[in-house]
């Protein structure tokens, strides 16, 4: 069994790889899933290379029982989770008389169902490690557009809203059980997620993957009596151009 374990879904690239490597980093058996396997197993490649305690799972996360077996497999592997990352996202922009069904439903699935169902799956798990330590974690990936209310992005901001409820919900279910809850809600991160918006936002003018990270790190070693339901991490000037993201 290892000493710490971690599960970060979307783990394959971007924010969910740059925390994933933090974590192992920082001592953690890592666990990620992605739904592409090729691009998993190169992302696990790159940790493992590195000496990194990780294993990758493919999973499709739209599917309720792919979530169920993701975290039954980190369990048989490492037998103990003390944070869970829920960072698997999608964003598709349409104008709200465009909205097709099949794009709603695939947010809904990814962004918000997945992680209730994760963190359902989780919570026995990190229940066990907070009366162990004192300090479990889940990090729930929301976003500033759950804030903002973003033209075009309206059913991806309104899982992100739903997201920074469930986990303000969750922190005061779980907290005293010694597991935090806190919801990240970053602007633009340079990551392939934000291409569509680089033509407004230069890369150089968005945050970075280290950021998200270091976020994380910062909840970690914040002590058991400290809950922080959300952080909101903005651009320093986010213009009107870009939804004040």
């Amino acid at each position: 069994m290892a000493k710490r374990a971690a599960l970060v879904t979307g783990g394959s690239g971007g924010i969910g790889l740059a925390i994933a490597r933090r974590l192992a980093e920082s001592g953690y058996a890592v666990t990620i899933s992605g739904r592409q396997e090729g691009k998993l197993l190169a992302a696990a490649e790159s940790l493992a290379d590195d000496d990194l305690k990780v294993e990758a799972v493919v999973a499709d996360v739209t599917s309720e029982q792919a979530v169920v077996d993701l975290v039954a497999e980190h369990k048989r592997q490492w037998g103990r989770l003390d944070c869970l990352v829920n960072n698997a996202g999608v964003g598709i922009g349409q104008m709200v008389d465009d909205i097709q069904v099949k794009h709603l439903d695939l947010q809904v699935a990814v962004n918000l169902r997945a992680l209730i169902v994760a963190t359902r799956e989780a919570t026995p798990l990190l229940k066990k490690a907070g009366e162990e330590h004192g300090k479990a974690l889940i990090v729930n990936l929301a976003s500033i557009a759950g804030k903002q209310y973003p033209a075009l992005l309206s059913v991806y901001a309104a899982t992100k809203a739903a997201v920074i409820s469930f986990s303000g919900s969750t922190q005061k279910e779980l907290g005293s059980s010694g597991v935090c809850a806190t919801a990240l809600c970053p602007g633009f991160v340079d990551t392939d997620m934000t291409e569509f918006a680089k033509e407004m936002v230069p890369a150089d003018q968005m945050m970075t993957t280290t950021d998200i990270a270091d976020a994380v790190s910062f909840l970690l070693k914040v002590s058991p009596n400290c809950a922080i339901p959300e952080i909101v991490m903005s651009r320093p000037a986010p213009g009107p151009d870009s939804g004040g993201m």
